[in-house]
């Protein structure tokens, strides 16, 4: 058996773990239910894909997120380990073969949404595999107090019990209070979990808020002062463009980015700011997820978001290389009532949920207990012209609709072409015989994509068939269209737009089960984490970066000494300041060596940062010294 370095260096080419990785992998090595709170980019996949390849037998991950899902999937295939996703938008002919893989064949991984667990199919299959490990990724959604609170997460116990019941658990997240950590661990029902949580501290990451009426001017400010990699986050995919345009205008490399645009596109725009090739990419949240570039020097939110939780892990995408960074908020008076009206926006009535639902229902022309996991093309402006809707009030409809378990949406959904070839060796070289005119386009599939392709669904792309048969794309996608409806072959065509689907069978909408009182509890939660987000953009009285971290249930006595409110104070700090805390120091060691941390007692919270710039210049000057003990201590040949 391998060890667990050993695998990290073969797979991932690192010659040691990240902070407390290491660890945890231990505690998931040893059988124990694990509990692990990682800050974004801190590496939470190793924890669980590590001793997937250690153990024997499979990990399966349970994952909300398509996009995340898919990336790390194609990751692992890169770095040949066999990794398989199960999610809304593939076919049921892909999902059997998928799972008769994971039952037969040496695959590692296999993710699924919380949604799945509950089908008769993957029940029945999963029971059949031999799986090592459950990993719950963004375990945050578990909790109601949570930011992101999925209540299918809540089945996830129930599935570990009757199918895994001997199997451990770990449970990652990059965000989440004390309150949502014990929730993680009763909603799951972990048995005495190991708990890891790394510090939310950033060394290196200076926050700020900037008070302003012209958000443009201190923009350009702000990428004319920081040099390097930028990101900057706003709502709307509309205000993507014209801040992207405003900075070209202003000669500052800038490209924007949201789900509305194509795949291709969205790649080509993601790849070249990760390469810096553009400068500044201007997003919408869409942008982000599974991107690990380390020399973002500063990330601007342009509009303030809904919570910390967002935010937070929002700005931790700069400095990841742990060199200086900066997360700027831009803030205008006017942002307090508009985020308090995103949050009316965004808890519509039962009245309207019930009536949106209902629209959905009879636009896709669904009965009622139809259309379990049925997955839709998904036009939202289209649905809204139908329905005569804004388009933000049927945005936050579905997303609580989503809330809710019955809906999902996936708004940057990409599908690549996929086919797999359902007849053996014997049965395909006779069609070949038989069909003269499609042989040179199995000919090429089989030249392409090898033996693989038989029984397994493999990706495809019809632009390099049709060059290397000298003709057209729209010529092979019409072959390969021929094939499938002869059932030699299945053959899943690309899909960009985005995704709706139905994550139960259909409901008659005036007995939707909306769960009243948790939608009421989720609606005072969101208050109180909008309500925290506006304090935290107002006030420059406290440490940005204390400010958080107590937000997160960390403990700090010192500040950071490099956000706004700390900058500020230093600036503050007089001549006079640094001569009476010298001399208070003086009288701390009149009766001897002495604990930096007895003399701090000496002073006020808001003093503690020239405390010590006062101690480390008379330490540089000889004037004090650390004894073994590592008390201070004055020298006798000198003078206080």
């Amino acid at each position: 058996m391998p060890s667990p370095l050993e695998i990290l260096k073969q797979y991932w080419r690192y010659d040691a773990f990240r902070p407390m990785q290491g660890e945890i992998i231990d505690m998931v090595l040893s059988r124990n239910d694990v509990i692990a709170l990682l800050p974004t980019g801190g590496g939470k996949s190793i924890c669980f894909q590590v001793p997937a390849l250690v153990m024997n037998g499979l990990c399966l991950v349970i994952s909300p997120l398509i996009a995340l899902m898919k990336d790390q999937v194609d990751q692992l295939n890169k770095q040949g380990i066999k990794a398989y996703a199960i999610y809304t938008g593939i076919t049921n002919r892909e999902i059997d073969i998928i799972l008769d893989n994971c039952i037969y064949g040496q695959v590692k991984l296999l993710y699924v949404s919380p949604e799945r667990l509950q089908t008769e199919l993957f029940r029945e299959r999963a029971k059949k595999m031999e799986i090592n490990l459950l990993a719950v990724d963004e375990a945050h959604c578990i909790s109601q107090w949570g930011y992101d609170f999925r209540p299918m997460y809540l089945q996830i116990a129930a599935f570990r019990n009757e199918i895994l019941p001997q199997v451990h658990t770990i449970a990652l997240t990059a965000t989440a209070t004390e309150s949502v950590i014990c929730d993680i661990a009763e909603k799951l029902e972990l048995k005495s979990p190991a708990k890891f949580k790394a510090s939310f501290a950033r060394q290196n990451l200076a926050f700020a808020v900037r008070s302003v009426e012209q958000k443009e001017d201190k923009l350009l400010e702000i990428l004319a002062r920081v040099p390097g990699s930028a990101l900057v986050y706003t709502r709307s995919r509309r205000r993507t463009q014209e801040i992207a345009s405003l900075l070209l205008r202003h000669r500052i490399s800038a490209d924007y980015y949201h789900a509305g645009l194509g795949y291709e596109l969205r790649m080509k725009k993601q790849d070249a700011w990760k390469k810096g090739q553009t400068r500044t990419i201007v997003a919408t949240n869409a942008f982000g997820m599974g991107i690990n570039k380390e020399n973002v020097r500063v990330v601007v939110h342009y509009d303030v978001p809904d919570n910390l939780e967002a935010y937070y892990q929002e700005a931790g995408r700069a400095g990841r290389d742990g060199k200086r960074a900066y997360a700027v908020v831009l803030y205008h008076p006017g942002d307090k009532l508009r985020l308090q009206a995103h949050f009316q926006q965004a808890h519509p009535s039962i009245a309207f949920l019930q009536r949106i639902y209902q629209a959905l229902a009879n636009y896709f022309k669904l009965a009622v207990g139809s259309n379990l996991l049925s997955y839709f093309d998904f036009d939202i402006t289209d649905f809204c012209n139908n329905f005569n809707l804004g388009y933000s009030e049927v945005y936050y409809a579905i997303k609580k609709l989503e809330e809710e378990g019955l809906l999902e949406l996936t708004e940057s959904f990409y599908h690549p072409s996929r086919i797999t070839v359902n007849v053996d060796k014997a049965e395909l070289y006779k069609f070949q015989i038989a069909n003269a005119t499609l042989d040179p386009l199995i000919k090429i599939l089989l030249r392409l994509y090898g033996g693989e392709i038989l029984g397994n669904f493999i990706r495809i792309s019809e632009n390099q068939i049709a060059r290397m048969l000298n003709t057209t794309s729209l010529v092979v996608k019409k072959q390969l269209e021929h094939l499938n409806a002869l059932k030699v072959i299945t053959y899943d065509k690309m899909r960009d737009k985005p995704q709706l689907a139905f994550v139960t069978p259909r409901y008659d909408a005036a007995k939707l089960p909306l769960n009243r009182q948790r939608l009421a509890e989720r609606s005072d939660i969101q208050r109180a984490k909008t309500e925290a987000m506006i304090q935290y953009a107002e006030q420059m009285e406290k440490c940005r970066t204390a400010m958080i971290l107590d937000y997160f249930d960390e403990v700090v006595f010192n500040d950071c000494g490099h956000c706004d409110y700390c900058i500020e104070k230093k600036r503050k700090i007089s001549k006079s300041d640094h001569i009476r805390i010298k001399e208070m120091v003086q009288y701390a060691l009149q009766k001897g060596p002495e604990y930096p941390e007895e003399i701090g007692k000496l002073f006020s919270h808001f003093e503690l940062p020239i405390l010590d710039e006062t101690i480390l210049d008379m330490v540089n000057k000889n004037i004090l010294y650390y004894d073994d003990q590592g008390r201070l201590c004055k020298r006798n040949n000198q003078g206080l």
